[in-house]
Formats: structure tokens, C-alpha cells, sequence
């Protein structure tokens, strides 16, 4: 689908066009202020490795608060990176739903490429069809049953895949491919994503398992003395860097 991925978002832009489908991408950092860097810079890292494969600017729809790369504690204004010393991922990134606008009502409406349910933001929204790929990737914060949005109410897991489920009755995609990065995580699908709809959905935890950051202060052999905060998450890098 999306190739090699590092694991499946690699490269297999000839495979896409073979077979006619378009390949989408929603990328969302659910998390604000600068303790939590990690989750932008992770979303970020992700749109850097979609576009190195082929996915076109116009089909990746990014949601991040976007308040880390111009941040008073960022040593590298402008700059947001995902491991120490590595490279810029910020630059080029779309600006999609920002600040007040990164909600899950918009996240909902972007999925089901409802434009009339948007309020704000680029106006984006993944506009698929029975033969397209599509691949949605979340990280930040989660309990039992919920993961956060930097904006406006959480995203509670029947809503997530009751949006799910109308996407699938709409016949708007062949086969899509959901990573989720949060505590607790695998509560959002277990028992309630339905096994016949061709999403193959992977999370960072299981129900009741706390998630991990990486390349935080004072890790040692894998910290930067330039950030006072971390600059990743385990199960993010481990696919980003595989």
C-alpha cells in the first residue's frame, strides 16, 4: 500500500499508480505546549517520510497545534527535529488545522471528506475512492476509551470508529492502515473496530499499558543537552526509524 513503510509507507510510488489508486495520509498531533514536543515533531518526521515516497502534498492533511517550532524554548527557532541532531522535519510541513482548529469534529469531517463540516482550517479533507489507499496516524496522550486533540473536546473511540464505519459504508477506500500512539491505546479498536472493513489498525500499548517517550533528558547515550524536553516516542521512531 504505502510500501516498505518503514513498514508500510515506503516507497511503491509505480504500485499506486498501476493499480489507480491515490494514496491519503492524515497525520494528527494531538497535544500542545512545549513539554509535549515530541508529538509534533513525530507527526512532522511522518509527513517528511510520505513525501520521500511519493505521497503528493495535496493528498497528506496534518493536524499539530503549532506552537513548538517558534516556541521561547526551542534553542533552533523554526526548527523542530525527532532525534538529537537530526534534520529539520518542520520545514515545508503544511499548516492544515492549527491551534483552535486541530479538533476532532475537523478530524472526523477531514476522515469522511465532509468539507461542510469543517470550521476553519485549510479546507483539506481526504477526498477518497473504492480503489485509494488511505493511512491515518495519531500520537499523543490517551485513557481508556479516549486520546486527546490539541483543541476542543477529545476523541472518544465509538465516535472514532463509528467515522470509521461511514467511511467504509461509503465504499471511499480499498484498504487503509491506522497508527495510533497513546497510553492505553488498544482500547480505541478493542472489541470495536469490526474486522471486515480492510483497516488494519496497530497501536503503540494495549488497553491498560502506559506508552513510552524516547530521546528524552537525561537518557542516557540517547539525549540532547540542547532540549529540557523529549524529543520522541518509542513506537513513532521505531516505525520512522526502522
Amino acid at each position: 500500500m504505502f510500501g516498505d513503510q518503514r513498514g508500510t509507507l515506503g516507497n511503491e510510488t509505480e504500485a499506486s499508480k498501476s493499480n489507480g489508486g491515490t494514496r491519503w495520509a492524515v497525520l494528527v498531533a494531538g497535544s500542545s505546549g512545549w513539554a509535549n514536543y515530541r508529538h509534533q515533531a513525530n507527526v512532522c518526521h511522518a509527513y517528511q517520510i510520505l513525501r520521500k515516497a511519493g505521497v503528493k502534498y495535496e493528498n497528506i492533511v496534518v493536524f499539530m497545534y503549532d506552537d513548538i517550532a517558534f516556541n521561547v524554548n526551542n534553542p533552533k527557532p523554526g526548527i523542530i527535529v525527532n532525534r538529537p541532531n537530526g534534520p529539520d522535519v518542520y520545514k515545508g510541513v503544511p499548516k492544515d488545522y492549527t491551534g483552535d482548529n486541530a479538533t476532532a469534529s475537523n478530524l472526523y469531517a477531514v476522515i469522511l471528506g465532509n468539507k461542510t463540516a469543517l470550521t476553519g482550517g485549510s479546507g483539506k479533507v481526504v477526498d477518497s475512492g473504492p480503489d485509494d489507499y488511505i493511512f491515518i496516524y495519531y500520537t499523543d496522550h490517551g485513557g481508556p476509551g479516549v486520546v486527546e486533540m490539541a483543541a476542543g473536546d477529545p476523541i472518544f473511540a465509538k465516535d472514532l470508529v463509528d467515522a470509521l464505519k461511514e467511511k467504509h459504508a461509503a465504499n471511499s477506500y480499498k484498504s487503509m492502515v491506522f497508527y495510533l500512539e497513546a497510553c492505553e491505546s488498544g482500547s480505541i479498536f478493542d472489541g470495536l473496530l469490526p474486522n471486515n472493513i480492510s483497516i488494519y489498525a496497530t497501536t503503540s500499548t494495549n488497553p491498560k499499558e502506559l506508552g513510552w517517550a524516547i530521546y528524552c533528558p537525561g537518557d542516557h547515550g540517547s539525549s540532547s543537552k540542547e532540549y529540557d524536553t523529549c524529543l520522541g516516542d518509542l513506537f513513532s521512531v521505531s516505525w520512522m526509524e526502522d
